[in-house]
């Protein structure tokens, strides 16, 4: 396929106006156009990145080939599946649907019809976490932290699903076995949905994983640490940093009554290839359309995220 993918964008709020952005810049796609509920918004990020605005979603998605969901949750099913009926390839924001029931629904439209059905798990296309999987093969004990401060701008969702669900699917990515145990706390401080949360998932192979977000701290902190029988790795996603701690030699000396013991570990700083995580997840989801690459994250495994997710969400009260 060598003409151009013809892309829409749907929704172009705050994430909406990024995708808008990252749109413009892609070499084997181009942005058509935009939609969004409120016309006079669609109008004004139009003109300034010189595109057109669609009166309705039915109209933008006669002239495109794939679209790119970032409308509130709540919409996301409606929408997707009005695209995917209509044989559009979709790359949505997560979570994918309000329900597992509706997730599971959105991926067999795709795979009926043949479609590319991509979530917006940008942490995916972190340099950082990229590299992870090279490294962290054997993980024995995961624990991720993610706090940053309120943002108004976020009031259909909870910490869980805005901000964990990154935690939630790059762990079971990593960890590639069976959820076996969930044990959850949370409540709610600034909002009407739970704004922190303290998970403990524990893993067929005996893994477990810690996994504490919160959206109501005056710091912004994304840090992931696994520790492994030889070695122990610190991410960092903010500055797509990983180090790798490897055990170097232990020695024990025995003076007059007293032991001294030391122990030293070596240091590895991974290099990491920095790029525009956002504009990684546009080339995949344009190079999977084209038959040029395979889905880095298929519908299947985010569903087990979203059930993940909810078994979370029941723990801590808000159903």
């Amino acid at each position: 396929m060598d003409k151009k993918i013809r892309l829409g964008v749907i929704g172009t709020g705050h994430m909406g106006q990024y995708h808008v952005n990252v749109a413009k810049m892609l070499g084997d796609a181009e942005l058509i156009g935009i939609y969004d509920a409120s016309i006079e918004r669609a109008t004004l990020i139009a003109e300034k990145h010189k595109t057109k605005a669609f009166a309705t979603v039915e109209e933008l998605l006669n002239e495109i080939d794939a679209v790119v969901i970032a409308a509130p949750t709540f919409l996301h099913h409606r929408i997707a599946k009005q695209a995917l009926t209509e044989k559009k390839h979709v790359l949505v924001e997560k979570p994918i649907s309000q329900t597992v029931e509706e997730a599971k629904e959105l991926v067999e439209i795709a795979n009926k019809n043949k479609l590319i059905l991509q979530v917006g798990h940008v942490e995916r296309f972190n340099g950082a976490v990229l590299e992870l999987g090279k490294i962290a093969e054997h993980p024995l004990l995961i624990e991720s932290r993610r706090i940053a401060p309120y943002n108004a701008r976020i009031s259909d969702v909870g910490v869980v699903l805005d901000m964990m669900i990154h935690d939630i699917d790059i762990v079971l990515n990593l960890v590639k076995s069976e959820v076996v145990e969930v044990k959850a706390v949370g409540s709610s401080i600034v909002s009407n949905h739970e704004d922190i949360a303290s998970v403990v998932l524990r893993f067929e192979n005996g893994c477990v994983a810690s996994l504490n977000a919160s959206r109501a701290s005056q710091a912004k902190i994304r840090t992931l640490n696994i520790s492994q029988k030889d070695s122990y790795v610190f991410l960092d996603f903010t500055n797509q940093e990983i180090e790798l701690h490897r055990q170097a030699s232990s020695t024990t000396q025995l003076g007059s009554g007293e032991i001294k013991y030391r122990q030293e570990s070596i240091v590895e700083k991974i290099f990491v290839h920095k790029d525009n995580p956002l504009k990684q997840e546009h080339e995949h989801f344009i190079n999977c359309i084209k038959g040029d690459a395979e889905p880095m994250v298929k519908g299947d495994s985010d569903i087990k995220t979203l059930e993940v997710a909810y078994k979370i969400l029941e723990q801590i009260g808000n159903k």
